[in-house]
């Protein structure tokens, strides 16, 4: 799932001594290639500021500090069951999941049960904006009461469009491509557990971020 440039970055944290050119060359030798992410369709991406929130990230992604700005966002997930559905909490200035729920139905508390485990694996002292689009979880009163509850800031992308969200749409991206890519689970729990091991052992604590580490 590695092009050479984080291969290069592997090999040098491990003591190795060799050029960015180097290993691109072998890789290639080998037919060593990183997968390539899904293609986008095409799609309209404009619209208006959202009505419950105004989009107070602009599309700032690089944060000074963690605890800042966190971002969130649902995906779906196929299994022989039906649909598995992910929530994800993203602390931009890490880029690691710091809150995940997954569930068998889209309802409120699936987006509820991935802010809460944030709030308690950080415990933030000053107000945090949570940015997320516009979908039904995030416009509705209980995810607004609960924000207001604890000292958390709405922030929404514009309607439709997806790169004002484009960190938690890059985490989905890479899940899907180096997880489970043209693949359907037997059951929903098997899911779970997979998805899990890739976001606690891998992703969180493995995977090469081209940002601040935690």
């Amino acid at each position: 799932m590695y092009g050479y440039r984080k291969l290069h970055d592997d090999l040098r944290s491990l003591g190795e001594i060799c050029g960015l050119n180097k290993i691109a060359r072998l890789t290639s030798l080998a037919g060593i290639k990183a997968q390539i992410g899904y293609k986008r369709k095409a799609g309209f991406y404009g619209g208006k500021l959202a009505v419950v929130a105004p989009n107070h990230l602009n599309r700032v992604f690089d944060v000074a500090e963690p605890d800042q700005t966190w971002v969130t966002d649902i995906t779906y997930i196929k299994t022989h069951e039906g649909w598995l559905y992910l929530a994800v909490i993203i602390d931009l200035y890490s880029r690691r999941i710091i809150g995940w729920s997954m569930q068998s139905r889209m309802q409120m508390d699936l987006v509820l049960s991935a802010l809460l485990m944030a709030g308690w694996r950080r415990k933030p002292s000053s107000k945090v904006i949570i940015h997320s689009d516009q979908g039904s979880q995030f416009t509705s009163y209980e995810w607004q009461k609960f924000l207001k509850a604890n000292n958390l800031e709405a922030s929404m992308s514009r309607r439709g469009n997806c790169y004002d969200n484009a960190v938690a749409e890059s985490f989905f991206q890479f899940l899907k491509q180096e997880r489970i890519r043209r693949r359907t689970y037997a059951t929903r729990k098997l899911a779970r557990q997979d998805v899990f091991d890739y976001i606690e052992f891998f992703y969180n604590s493995k995977r090469k971020h081209g940002v601040i580490p935690w």
